[in-house]
């Protein structure tokens, strides 16, 4: 006789859980207008089962966030939203300002939010 545990791995080892669902965006990053110096935030939501990880990208390329570099003015939220301590704007450079997405995954898939664009108020 074949023992329970490993006829029950058998069943559902490599399979999904029935209790397990891909991400879903549930709450969507809205376009900001943001005076240079000021804090700043992106909103995203995403349900999931397993909870799904959340990555930002601005025109295409990932957001570093604090969670990479401790010194980054940039912020991911417990919630997955996007916190900015201050928007960086000078002449030459626009670090802040363009269209972002979050993507939220978990082994199942992954979801992708509305473009928010972040502009900087002209002075």
């Amino acid at each position: 006789m074949v023992p329970i545990c490993s006829s029950v791995r058998h069943l559902y080892g490599s399979r999904p859980r029935l209790e397990d669902a891909a991400p879903r965006i549930i709450e969507h990053p809205s376009d900001l207008i943001v005076s240079k110096g000021e804090p700043a935030t992106l909103n995203c939501k995403a349900e999931g089962r397993p909870t799904p990880t959340v990555e930002w990208y601005k025109d295409g390329e990932r957001v570093e966030t604090d969670r990479e570099d401790p010194r980054s003015h940039r912020m991911l939220l417990p919630s997955g939203s996007l916190f900015f301590l201050r928007i960086v704007h000078g002449r030459r450079s626009k670090p802040d300002e363009g269209v972002y997405v979050c993507v939220a995954r978990n082994y199942l898939g992954e979801a992708v939010s509305r473009n928010a664009s972040l502009e900087v108020a002209s002075e």
